[in-house]
């Protein structure tokens, strides 16, 4: 079974940057879609991101041109590249697959003062 370690996290001023980071304990595989996710205070997890096959990319309308993601499945690792970033991005993102399964991680938080 295949679980996700997210870091990067931080607190970081308005139009600021931040790379997060999602380890699996297992191997992923190339076939494997994985996607980044984010729960704001008091708000329901939402997608942000996803990675496919052939690294076919899809991205939600609120971070489109903002953020990138990106794989390197030889270090099992899933990247969220995260620019200009806004308060209204302060959330605890998590990864998980795509579509996504019921096992969370912790996740990490993300704080973006205005």
């Amino acid at each position: 079974q295949v679980q996700f370690v997210e870091s990067g996290g931080g607190l970081v001023q308005a139009g600021g940057s931040l790379r997060l980071s999602c380890v699996a304990s297992g191997r992923l595989f190339s076939f494997n879609a994985i996607g980044w996710y984010r729960q704001a205070p008091g708000k329901q997890r939402e997608w942000v991101a996803s990675i496919h096959y052939r690294d076919t990319i899809n991205y939600a309308g609120s971070v489109r041109g903002r953020f990138t993601i990106s794989r390197d499945d030889a270090k099992n690792t899933v990247y969220l590249q995260m620019n200009s970033l806004k308060p209204e991005d302060t959330a605890v993102y998590y990864c998980n697959f795509s579509p996504a399964t019921s096992d969370w991680g912790q996740g990490t938080q993300v704080t973006v003062s205005s």
